[in-house]
């Protein structure tokens, strides 16, 4: 690294510490408004205080994040359980106990003195400096009964010769400890601010448990789908199917002549059980997911849709079975909603996989220029997607003003 890359670096970190300097004063108020809420939880004034310092509070170490995610470039995450708009006793009793508020109120307290200190050291090692050197050309100026106060008091030339040594002094002291001490202060938010491995095991667990009652849901609701469809169109079929041959038996034995037209319905309605078995079957598990990929099976819904559809596939990868059976029926239901409701004369599909955290997520995105105002309400087609994409842990993002356009956007981890 070059020296002005490397005095870059430096201004920088004064710079960053300067900033903490400043924002501990905000800090220490903050701890200060966090004594009095905390005194005042003896009566109901404070508990009523507690839901909006909270939420200044979030905002104030949600700036720390950013600050100290700019200096070092590593983003500092954060996790918090959410402010009802009007809660309750125990709603705030919980926010009160939430891991978070702990993080939050122990970062302010700690940065509120720590911050400034180092701020303050910071910003005086660079000013003893320029002060060291300098000393030696203004001492004289000064009364006789004022010596200039630095490490030790100038009185002398013999005092003054020596002060561009301590000038040396605290360039190394700042070349050296300036950087350290700003990253010692974004270490200190990302070590305070940054949610904790419990945190992240609980929510994890708490996830898993709303994807698990999703999935059952969704499976749930797949049963009851198949047993209506079944119900009211197979098993119809083949009832009816039973009658007619039995009415062929019967014509055989008294008039043979009406036997053959009977045989022939009972035929067709055969053929059409038979059909309506075949449909189903492959709503369950489309074959052509094996034969052509998802790429494929989108372009087979597209081409099918009653909407002209512009397909864009931005060349997904294979992803497990399961995954890609529940974008298909995702597709194939928002493409049907937008038939039957949206009144659009064009529908988008984009299709992408991209590379997360979580090992790669397929995102479908479907757009429309109808009317809008589509809303997942129980026991629509959109409440269906959602059941489906939350028991794969995935997320559904609906937009759709009054007016439109309508933008559906789903999320399917892979795990890649």
């Amino acid at each position: 690294m070059v020296l002005g890359d490397r005095l870059a670096t430096r201004w920088r970190a004064l710079r960053f510490l300067a900033v903490e300097a400043v924002a501990a004063v905000v800090s220490l108020c903050m701890l200060m408004a966090g004594l009095v809420v905390a005194a005042l939880l003896v009566l109901i004034v404070g508990w009523l205080a507690v839901p909006p310092y909270l939420r200044v509070l979030r905002w104030w170490a949600g700036r720390a994040r950013l600050r100290a995610g700019r200096f070092t470039g590593r983003p500092v995450p954060e996790r918090y359980p959410p402010i009802p708009d009007d809660p309750g006793f125990a709603d705030v009793f919980r926010l009160l106990a939430a891991p978070a508020t702990r993080r939050d109120a122990s970062w302010v307290a700690i940065h509120g003195v720590a911050a400034l200190v180092i701020g303050v050291i910071a910003i005086g090692l660079p000013l003893g400096m320029i002060n060291s050197f300098a000393i030696p050309f203004y001492w004289r100026a000064l009364p006789p009964d004022e010596p200039v106060s630095n490490i030790y008091p100038v009185t002398s030339w013999w005092g003054a010769a020596g002060m561009p040594l301590v000038g040396v002094g605290f360039a190394i002291l700042a070349w050296w400890g300036i950087p350290a001490l700003a990253r010692g202060i974004a270490g200190l938010a990302g070590t305070l601010l940054a949610p904790g491995r419990e945190t992240e095991l609980s929510e994890r667990v708490s996830a898993l448990t709303v994807s698990r009652a999703a999935a059952l849901d969704a499976h749930a609701a797949e049963l009851r789908r198949i047993e209506r469809d079944l119900h009211d169109g197979a098993q119809n079929r083949l009832v009816a199917v039973v009658m007619m041959l039995g009415l062929a038996e019967r014509s055989l034995r008294v008039a043979p002549d009406q036997a053959l037209p009977q045989l022939l319905r009972a035929q067709d309605a055969a053929a059409e059980a038979l059909s309506e078995l075949r449909t189903l079957v492959h709503d369950i598990y489309p074959p052509v997911l094996d034969e052509l990929g998802l790429g494929g099976a989108v372009s087979a819904l597209a081409g099918r849709s009653s909407v002209p559809c512009v397909l864009d596939v931005d060349g997904p990868r294979r992803a497990p079975a399961a995954v890609e059976a529940a974008a298909y029926f995702v597709v194939a239901e928002a493409l049907t909603n937008v038939a039957k409701h949206s009144g659009a004369e064009q529908v988008r599909v984009t299709l992408s996989t991209c590379d997360d955290d979580r090992g790669g997520t397929l995102v479908i995105d479907v757009r429309d220029d109808g009317v809008g105002g589509a809303i997942a309400s129980s026991g629509s087609g959109l409440s269906g997607i959602g059941r489906r994409v939350a028991a794969f842990e995935g997320k559904m993002t609906l937009d759709s003003p009054l007016g439109g356009p309508t933008r559906l956007e789903v999320e399917l981890p892979c795990g890649f």
